[in-house]
């Protein structure tokens, strides 16, 4: 019988990542292809779900992905990544997508979205994951 997991809470699953949008990555009016962000946004999904759960991790869905606001070319890019529910095998992290001007620091979120995760065991098999603990109050 394997031991408990430990659980954390959703505040010590936060995974942090930049970026800045280069011309390769930008349409012909300088904005960020959407496609693009739902790239940079799964990949900081994956990197925060493999990181809460040392686990082998997929992509099962992506759930809502809105965008507010345009990512301009020559603009910063923080994804914010957080764990905000585990169930058996899977994981649903929110990301968040912020602009961020290079030389004033101005930032704005442009673009959030949750994406369903799934760990794997060594036989690429659903394996269970670490529970989510409540926050501390």
């Amino acid at each position: 019988m394997n031991p408990p997991m430990p659980s954390l809470p959703s505040s010590a699953t936060e995974t942090r990542m930049v970026d800045m949008v280069f011309p390769d990555q930008a349409t012909h009016s300088g904005v960020l292809f959407g496609g693009q962000a739902l790239r940079m946004m799964d990949m900081s999904a994956f990197i925060t779900a493999s990181r809460y759960t040392r686990r082998n991790i997929v992509t099962a869905s992506s759930e809502r992905v809105d965008f507010h606001v345009p990512v301009r070319q020559g603009q910063l890019v923080e994804l914010v990544g957080r764990v905000v529910s585990t169930g058996r095998t899977s994981l649903t992290v929110e990301v968040e997508l912020f602009a961020e001007e290079l030389l004033t620091g101005v930032r704005e979120l442009c673009t959030r979205g949750r994406f369903i995760m799934v760990a794997l065991d060594e036989h690429q098999k659903p394996t269970p994951v670490p529970p989510l603990a409540p926050e501390p109050t």
